[in-house]
């Protein structure tokens, strides 16, 4: 990385990120509702239009047909980005992932592979209305074939972007809508990656494990701070869901002996129960309590007024990690 940094949001970030990789690489185009004239719904594409006025494309809406065309363009050569409105818009549009892109390379044994990143905004804590604020990552984890990112930072956004769009198979880059303007850091100037399926630990600790990613990172870790000294607890970033970074979950237990599982899915059949798994099934022996989920609840995901208190909050997440801790 170069020494020259800028303070920037994490939506400023996907779209620097975006801007490096097209200057980088003339394959590299954009495409979705709004995305041209007016940069996305959240800004995201701004100004790129003025850049590449031959790279960046507004479709009519119809997600369907926007990721199809852009498995028809990956299949030949190029990368695309297709960028959806609102990740609860995607659905129309899970055909064409599930059953073109993310099989394509089998499909062809390896003729053709689907270099493609699917952007969009997800999670909730905007007040935004119905289809806006759904967190269902794990329909597109539970999926061979399609790799998932989820950023927390600004700096991971940008460097993971840019892994995403390099990868030679189809992603799902879902971007946390509720932190894209809520903190800023510095980011690299210069184009860089950070590698898919690697972990961050964001706070080192010896007493618990916990395991989180996106919107839920921040609280995760104030409600760790603010637990300490009492208790030290260790939080790690996911950042890639599928591959998921298992080895570093795992080798964190062994030492805490605890953990908690933190995201603002639906309990049932949310990613919690694949990381509990995982952790029984390779280090059962380590365990010293009942692993706990701090997690969003098994309702449609609530208009406005009730908002939060559907998201697990910092106290809602210390009351888990004391759980876990007490037992």
């Amino acid at each position: 990385m170069s020494t020259e940094t800028q303070d920037l949001t994490l939506v400023q970030s996907v779209r620097d990120g975006l801007y490096g990789e097209m200057d980088r690489d003339e394959d590299v185009l954009v495409l979705g509702e709004d995305v041209g004239e007016n940069g996305g719904v959240f800004r995201a594409t701004q100004g790129l239009i003025e850049e590449f006025p031959d790279r960046v494309i507004d479709t009519p809406l119809a997600e369907s047909g926007i990721v199809g065309t852009a498995i028809g363009m990956a299949a030949h050569g190029l990368r695309p980005v297709p960028e959806m409105q609102f990740s609860g818009f995607m659905y129309p549009a899970f055909d064409q992932l599930v059953s073109h892109a993310a099989r394509l390379r089998n499909r062809s044994r390896g003729r053709f592979t689907c270099p493609m990143v699917v952007r969009a905004p997800y999670g909730g804590g905007i007040r935004a209305p119905e289809h806006h604020s759904e967190s269902k990552e794990a329909f597109y984890v539970h999926e061979p074939g399609l790799k998932v990112v989820v950023p927390s930072t600004p700096a991971d956004a940008k460097g993971l972007l840019a892994a995403s769009i390099r990868d030679p198979d189809p992603v799902v880059f879902l971007e946390p809508k509720l932190i894209y303007r809520a903190f800023r850091e510095p980011v690299d100037a210069e184009s860089y990656t950070v590698p898919l399926g690697e972990a961050a630990v964001r706070r080192e600790g010896s007493d618990v494990t916990v395991v989180t990613w996106g919107a839920m990172t921040r609280p995760t870790v104030e409600a760790a701070e603010e637990l300490a000294p009492e208790i030290d607890a260790e939080v790690i970033d996911l950042r890639t869901l599928s591959p998921m970074d298992t080895d570093t979950v795992v080798e964190s237990f062994k030492r805490t002996g605890r953990a908690v599982v933190v995201h603002e899915a639906p309990k049932t059949g949310g990613l919690a129960g694949e990381v509990i798994a995982t952790i029984q099934e390779e280090a059962l022996l380590y365990q010293e309590a009942p692993i706990q989920r701090v997690t969003g609840f098994d309702t449609p995901y609530p208009l406005y007024a009730l908002e939060d208190y559907y998201l697990p909050e910092p106290a809602r997440i210390k009351d888990g990690i004391t759980d876990a801790c007490e037992f």
